[in-house]
C-alpha cells in the first residue's frame, strides 16, 4: 500500500498555468488566435469562417472529435458561416500548453495536405 505522500506527484505540464509571457510567445506561433476574457475566464480564441453552414458544422464536428480524443473540450460558438473556438484549462483557471496543442490541431484541420 502506498502512502499519501507517495501518490502525490508533480503536476503534468498540461495542468500548469502558463505565465503571461509564455502565452504571448505561444500566441505569436499561431495564426489568428487571440486572448479572450481575463482572470479565471481567460482563454485563447479564434474565429473560423466558411462558405456555408454545412462546412461550419463539419469543422465543428471535427473539432469535437479532437476534443473528445484529447479530453480537452473547448467552448464553441456556431454561426451560419463561422464558428469561434475558445480553449482554456478549467481546472487551473488559466491557459496551459494543452490549450495551444489543441488550437494547433484545430488549425491543422484546414491545412492543405
Amino acid at each position: 500500500m502506498t502512502s499519501n505522500s507517495e501518490t502525490k506527484s508533480t503536476p503534468a505540464p498540461a495542468s500548469i498555468a502558463l505565465a503571461a509571457t509564455q502565452i504571448i510567445a505561444k500566441l505569436a506561433q499561431l495564426d489568428g488566435w487571440r486572448l479572450h476574457g481575463d482572470g479565471p475566464e481567460v482563454a485563447i480564441e479564434k474565429t473560423y469562417r466558411f462558405d456555408g453552414y454545412l462546412q461550419t458544422i463539419a469543422f465543428v464536428n471535427a473539432v469535437a472529435f479532437i476534443a473528445e480524443r484529447q479530453d480537452h473540450h473547448p467552448e464553441i460558438v456556431v454561426q451560419y458561416k463561422a464558428c469561434s473556438v475558445r480553449f482554456r484549462t478549467h481546472v487551473i483557471q488559466g491557459i496551459s500548453i494543452r490549450d495551444f496543442e489543441c488550437a494547433a490541431q484545430a488549425d491543422a484541420l484546414l491545412q492543405p495536405n
